[in-house]
């Protein structure tokens, strides 16, 4: 995968970042009902998840990816009413379990937690350079960004209204 194609695909991960307040689901889930939530199945080894420098590495990439999506000026309205501390923990789980990382999605499928926010391109191309930003300032491998990318790309269609 090039670096356009990876934008591209950022693109609709942008879809799937961008949320409102998020809450919690039961616990209970079977796996089959954790990926539905999550948007994806997980990988099937953990060396993204090693690539990414686990779940330090995880957290530390979305700190500042939430630090950069809650400033940028094209995008920083969509967050004005969002519970960040929330933001941060559903994407730290989203992203770990979708590594094969030993985290539990049990946060709202991604249909539900975009849905009446009128989510355009735009908005997904903007947060979509900030996911790359983050990633690439945490040194995480070219090819395990695109492992990732590539589970979170199937999410747009899901949450794209506008």
């Amino acid at each position: 995968m090039t670096k356009t194609s990876t934008l591209t695909a950022l693109v609709a991960l942008a879809i799937a970042l961008l949320a409102a307040p998020l809450a919690m689901a039961d616990d209970t889930m079977t796996p089959a009902q954790e990926s539905a939530r999550a948007g994806a199945t997980p990988l099937t080894n953990d060396s993204a998840y090693k690539a990414f420098h686990e779940k330090a590495g995880i957290d530390r990439m979305t700190d500042d990816f939430v630090a950069r999506i809650t400033t940028d000026p094209r995008i920083e309205s969509r967050f004005t009413n969002a519970n960040l501390t929330r933001l941060r923990y559903e994407l730290k789980a989203q992203f770990c379990y979708i590594l094969d990382g030993p985290c539990t999605y049990t946060g709202k499928d991604m249909k539900t937690a975009h849905e009446g926010m009128g989510l355009q391109n735009r908005d997904f191309n903007a947060l979509a350079e900030d996911l790359q930003k983050s990633m690439d300032k945490e040194h995480i491998p070219f090819w395990a960004q695109n492992k990732l990318v590539a589970k979170l790309a199937p999410m747009e269609h899901p949450v794209v209204t506008k």
